[in-house]
């Protein structure tokens, strides 16, 4: 199994990433987890256009899903006609959140590209890959998600404030992708983003092999974000997120 990170920049693209956006490769498999504002063109880099065998939308905030839109433009309109439906796994309403962003009178909704299959917490497979989701705090319907093959796992905090079904979840997960959105300072709201020391805890108290800290928005000092995981307990690897960054996971 191979993780890429297409995007790791919260709330809105930065100078040096697109919104969240992580691409998963097994048996010649791809799947995606999120599709924020910015990330089609990085995903580029790493698969083909037409390469996506599947999707699986964390929550319907932009930074997490507006490039679906940009995605179904692309498998609408190809010089040889509409390309197969891809599956979405998203929660209640994705269909009508992403066509209120992309209407337009008499242009063809995402359905004709996508079959939005709902999200629910628990099991299912995708290609060859176990996913496991499970319900996160945040303010609107939100999932993280355990991906698996083959005897190894990558969890995915998407966006959450202090979660223990992230800290299950993630139980023994060879990499955890946590997001890290806030600095470790007095008066922030509760239920929404994690900092980094909170990070960090949850992936001591998780036993995670590694830790590789996500959703960085780009208005804060991501050394800082850094030195506050360092406080977090957590005693192995632990990296800053950043767009281009592959890991074999075997």
């Amino acid at each position: 199994m191979k993780l890429t990170i297409i995007g790791c920049s919260g709330s809105f693209p930065g100078p040096d990433s697109p919104s969240s956006c992580y691409l998963l490769e097994a048996e010649g498999f791809r799947l995606l987890l999120d599709l924020g504002n910015g990330s089609l063109g990085a995903l580029q880099r790493h698969a083909g256009l037409y390469e996506v065998d599947a999707i699986l939308l964390s929550h319907l905030h932009a930074d997490h899903c507006l490039d679906l839109c940009a995605y179904h433009v692309v498998r609408t309109y190809t010089p040889d006609g509409p390309l197969p439906k891809v599956p979405v796994h998203a929660p209640a309403g994705a269909a009508k959140r992403l066509n209120a962003a992309y209407a337009m009178p008499e242009e063809p909704v995402l359905e004709n590209s996508f079959d939005f299959v709902r999200l629910s917490p628990g099991t299912r497979h995708v290609g060859p890959f176990e996913v496991t989701a499970a319900t996160m705090n945040h303010p609107v319907e939100t999932y993280g998600f355990r991906v698996t093959h083959q005897g190894r796992s990558v969890a995915y905090s998407a966006d959450t404030g202090e979660s223990a079904e992230l800290v299950k979840l993630a139980h023994e997960a060879d990499l955890l992708l946590c997001e890290a959105s806030f600095l470790d300072e007095p008066g922030l709201t509760p239920g929404l983003h994690l900092n980094g020391r909170q990070a960090a805890e949850h992936a001591a108290r998780a036993e995670v092999g590694a830790l590789v800290l996500t959703h960085l928005v780009p208005w804060y000092d991501k050394s800082r974000i850094l030195e506050d995981a360092g406080r977090g307990g957590f005693a192995g690897p632990m990296e800053l997120a950043r767009s281009g960054a592959v890991y074999d996971l075997g």
